[in-house]
């Protein structure tokens, strides 16, 4: 799913071509994509584009006199910058402009990504989870908001309603770089341990966003993806972790994972992945120590 950093270039490169542009044309190619009944997106055709930003995970079109268009773009959806008219079998929403057309893909049978149509901007605010921006927040700002209620640190980070635009991807980063396990209790956190955290999100967003940036270099963004070439820990499990070594661990849970190093962030301790922890019981390894003794074992 596209996160912050991502969302972020990917408004850079729409401002860039379509501030000031007219809408001509709508098309919407799945009846899956429009989550909302009024009013119509060909309400914003023959409008300028007067504001292009991010909401959380959305992108943001507001059209001037007119509606605003929040995209979701959820774990498969992608945005592509084609000539105007382009005309593809796989996209699902065509926004074309006098300089070229904005589509929106999606890969995969579920339909997740959506458009909403909304008019003016208390119904635009309404879409908005409330989390903070934590590229913007002062480090009492994120305390407060990181302790609001008691969460795991990686749920306290992914929830949209604590922390804006940061999902599983970045999560994993921003944890590895504070050295904090991702099932540590928020209210169990010292204010060392939350001052590392909040300088680690910092640090980890603003790295990625000049990253995907410079990778851009002006040009519309093609290759979003949540597994990058560079990423420390997150899409890279049983590989050495660039800190220490160690080999790289996971939790799998619905059809995310989290990607950490028990060494450098558990103590060495392997966290329980739900499935394999039940289905194993006593034989679950609960150290590194232990997990190496039965790999080495089981190569004998």
């Amino acid at each position: 799913m596209p996160e912050l950093p991502d969302v972020t270039v990917y408004v850079e490169a729409l401002a860039a071509r379509v501030l000031g542009q007219s809408l001509r044309q709508v098309r919407l190619a799945s009846p899956f994509l429009l989550r909302t009944v009024a009013p119509q997106p060909s309400l914003a055709i023959g409008r300028r584009v007067g504001a292009v930003r991010r909401m959380g995970k959305r992108i943001v079109l507001g059209f001037e006199d007119g509606p605003w268009f929040a995209i979701h773009l959820m774990i498969a959806g992608r945005l592509h910058w084609r000539p105007a008219g382009e005309r593809s079998k796989k996209a699902i929403l065509f926004l074309d402009f006098d300089n070229g057309t904005l589509t929106l893909t999606e890969a995969g049978s579920k339909k997740r990504a959506a458009l909403h149509v909304v008019d003016g901007e208390p119904a635009l605010r309404a879409l908005d989870a409330g989390g903070i921006e934590p590229l913007e927040a002062t480090l009492a700002e994120f305390a407060a908001a990181l302790r609001r209620e008691n969460h795991t640190l990686k749920r306290a980070l992914t929830d949209p309603h604590l922390f804006s635009g940061i999902g599983n991807a970045y999560s994993d980063e921003i944890l590895h770089r504070a050295m904090l396990s991702p099932a540590a209790l928020t209210s169990r956190l010292g204010e060392a341990e939350v001052s590392r955290l909040y300088r680690a999100t910092q640090e980890t967003l603003l790295e990625w966003t000049a990253r995907l940036r410079a990778e851009a270099a002006g040009k519309f963004p093609e290759n979003v993806t949540a597994f990058r070439e560079g990423m420390a820990v997150h899409g890279r499990y049983g590989e050495p972790c660039p800190r220490c070594g160690a080999r790289v661990q996971r939790i799998r849970y619905a059809d995310n994972e989290t990607n950490y190093c028990a060494a450098c962030q558990t103590g060495g301790k392997l966290l329980a992945d739900r499935a394999l922890s039940r289905l194993l019981r006593q034989d679950w390894p609960r150290t590194l120590e232990e997990l190496e003794l039965r790999r080495k074992s089981l190569d004998r």
